[in-house]
């Protein structure tokens, strides 16, 4: 394989690490969740978004919290009390997902304008 078509395809692998991350359904939504209101409770999440399960919910949590996203701190009361709170490379995704927001905007418009 040549060295173009070999950086090439090493930067598609990055982006593909990317959306690994906070890509998904819920990802991004419990980002931008927890840093409206940050910390955030499990509870309080769940409430927020009423159509995510229970399971789901948790499963996304620890998978933002394996990848260094969010933080969890959990609380030696009863009952538990587990709170969410953005890691320091948690917060440098804000402005990109922001971006990501904003082109997601200007896109649908587009589209909408392209089939008229």
């Amino acid at each position: 394989m040549s060295e173009k078509k070999i950086k090439k395809y090493e930067s598609c692998c990055d982006v593909n690490g990317i959306f690994k991350i906070i890509g998904g359904k819920w990802k991004v939504l419990i980002i931008k969740s927890i840093a409206n209101e940050c910390p955030k409770r499990f509870g309080e999440l769940k409430r927020e978004m009423d159509e995510i399960a229970q399971t789901t919910l948790t499963i996304q949590l620890r998978e933002l919290e394996n990848d260094g996203i969010i933080c969890r701190k959990i609380y030696a009361e009863s009952p538990p009390r587990v709170e969410y709170k953005l890691s320091d490379i948690g917060k440098t995704l804000l402005p990109i997902i922001e971006l990501l927001d904003d082109w997601w905007i200007d896109y649908k418009y587009k589209s909408i304008e392209m089939k008229k």
